[in-house]
């Protein structure tokens, strides 16, 4: 049989999750799904995902590549792969993509959103509590707008990574940081070429410090000047978090003309 390329895009509750990496004896995502693969395709694979996200953290557009060899057609490979999966996490679509299309490599653009749920009432009649933070104090959601222009462009974002995040380089492109309200929710959504660990969450923490008052929203270019990380505010929990969605290149979407599905 034909090795094929599958790019598979899923969506999963990240709250039952040790995150997206496979780790020994922890539940995760990525372990999850290739069990699921295993005991449907029966050789050995590995899935490669866009990213890694972190325990808690939720996703509707995660991408994933993997390499089969089967007689289940890649039309009817998503359906048959949520008949064995958990209901915390679904094959949203799986098609088959060039030789090349690799998933973390090959990703240009990605979009998290994070979500404040910024009542002073408890959010567990909306069902909020699972998917949003629950921030009681009030925002000024036009300074936390203007704090997120800081964050637009390339720069280095020490400042805003993990203790302990060493990368060769800190530099990321962060394409938009948008800061809007919604009934009883905030939401922050940020475009970028790629983050650094807790990246998202860290630029999130401080712009609640400067939406309650506690910092001016020209600090943050301070903040980010001096790549400390001592300077920026909190890490944001986890579960406000998600993976919107992941951009590639169009060539690299396209499946090889002389590979075919074999019929099953």
């Amino acid at each position: 049989m034909v090795e094929r390329n599958v790019r598979l895009l899923l969506a999963y509750d990240g709250t039952d999750f040790h995150g997206w990496q496979r780790q020994p004896n922890l539940r995760t995502v990525q372990g999850v799904v290739e069990d699921a693969l295993q005991r449907l395709i029966g050789h050995p694979l590995e899935l490669v995902g866009s990213g890694r996200t972190d325990a808690g953290v939720h996703a509707v557009g995660q991408c994933a590549n993997v390499r089969i060899r089967s007689r289940v057609p890649t039309e009817r490979l998503a359906h048959a792969l949520n008949g064995r999966l958990p209901g915390d996490v679904a094959v949203v679509s799986a098609e088959q993509v060039s030789d090349e299309f690799h998933a973390t490599q090959g990703a240009v653009r990605k979009r998290y959103r994070y979500t404040i749920y910024a009542m002073s009432c408890p959010p567990v009649a909306s069902l909020q509590h699972r998917y949003a933070y629950h921030y009681w104090e009030p925002l000024d959601i036009a300074r936390m707008r203007r704090a997120a222009s800081y964050f637009v462009g390339t720069m280095d974002y020490s400042a805003m990574a993990s203790s302990g995040c060493v990368r060769r380089t800190m530099v990321r492109t962060v394409f938009r940081c948008d800061v809007r309200r919604e009934y009883q929710c905030v939401y922050v959504e940020v475009d970028g070429s790629g983050f650094l660990y807790n990246q998202v969450r860290n630029m999130v923490g401080t712009l609640l410090e400067v939406g309650r008052g506690r910092w001016e929203p020209d600090c943050v270019a301070g903040i980010l000047a001096s790549r400390n990380r001592v300077n920026a505010g909190p890490t944001a929990p986890a579960h406000g978090l998600c993976l919107q969605w992941v951009e590639y290149p169009e060539h690299l979407l396209k499946p090889p003309e002389t590979t075919a599905d074999i019929p099953a």
